[in-house]
């Protein structure tokens, strides 16, 4: 599958199942590199609730919440979140893929093409994203994409029962790559 094409579009209300399917089935992989959600998170009704107020953000132009798709099948998300205009214009970026589609590259191409979204039809001059100090595998999608180290922040995020360091990457969006 090394030729699956991997393309983003806006989530949608249908793509609830999917989700939670993945996110059901990955929940305990994740819990190291995410927040703890309530057991309602990882059903379709819990995701068609929490896709409806990604939206509703998207349409207040705070939010551009995304699908990732490999040859047209739901494998993850990517979502430039924290939206500020004015003399800022930038937002803070967030991906994940399904475990079933690690490795394929398709985490480090939806970025790419987020990119080119916040730059094009967003108009944002900056990207920023966070990783933990240990998550190597998104340090490298983020690399892969011109994204620079810009500090340590200690403690920075509690995540399966412990405060974690974090390190803050930046992109500016003047040089978006093409997708």
């Amino acid at each position: 599958m090394a030729d699956e094409e991997t393309t983003i579009r806006l989530i949608r209300v249908d793509d609830a199942e999917v989700i939670a399917a993945h996110r059901a089935r990955d929940r305990r992989a994740y819990a190291a590199w995410e927040p703890a959600q309530p057991d309602e998170f990882y059903t379709a009704a819990g995701q068609r609730r929490r896709i409806e107020t990604l939206l509703g953000e998207h349409d207040r132009g705070e939010r551009w919440p995304a699908v990732i798709l490999a040859g047209g099948e739901v494998v993850g998300q990517v979502t430039v979140s924290t939206i500020l205009r004015g003399p800022f214009r930038k937002g803070f970026l967030g991906y994940w893929v399904a475990s079933a589609f690690d490795g394929r590259g398709h985490a480090t191409r939806a970025v790419g093409r987020i990119l080119t979204v916040m730059a094009r039809e967003l108009g944002l001059h900056r990207a920023e994203a966070h990783t933990r100090m240990d998550n190597l595998a998104s340090q490298r999608v983020l690399r892969a994409n011109g994204f620079r180290p810009w500090g340590i922040a200690h403690a920075h995020i509690h995540l399966d029962g412990a405060w974690h360091d974090e390190v803050f990457w930046e992109r500016t969006l003047d040089d978006a790559p093409s997708s």
